[in-house]
């Protein structure tokens, strides 16, 4: 996990959860820490990392993920295993 990544991880675990973390930095995290993606229909993307799974809708127009996605990460990565 690069310096990036690591910081992507302590935004997600903020309290309270932040509403301006840019997905694709999301995906790139749950990618450094070894996740397999499946593209869906439409905005839909699937994830899976230490046999856990979590199905998200990319955020679109903006490209911010709002504070509910970021709560759906923690809780993924938390099921998952991931502690920051």
């Amino acid at each position: 996990m690069n310096s990036k990544n690591r910081k992507t991880l302590e935004l997600i675990f903020n309290n309270p959860a932040s509403g301006n973390i840019e997905w694709r930095k999301i995906e790139a995290l749950f990618l450094s820490l070894g996740a397999v993606r499946t593209e869906r229909a439409g905005s839909a993307v699937s994830f899976v990392l230490n046999d856990i799974r979590a199905d998200f809708h990319r955020p679109h127009p903006d490209k911010v993920a709002l504070r509910y996605r970021v709560k759906d990460a923690r809780k993924f990565l938390e099921q998952a295993g991931i502690m920051q």
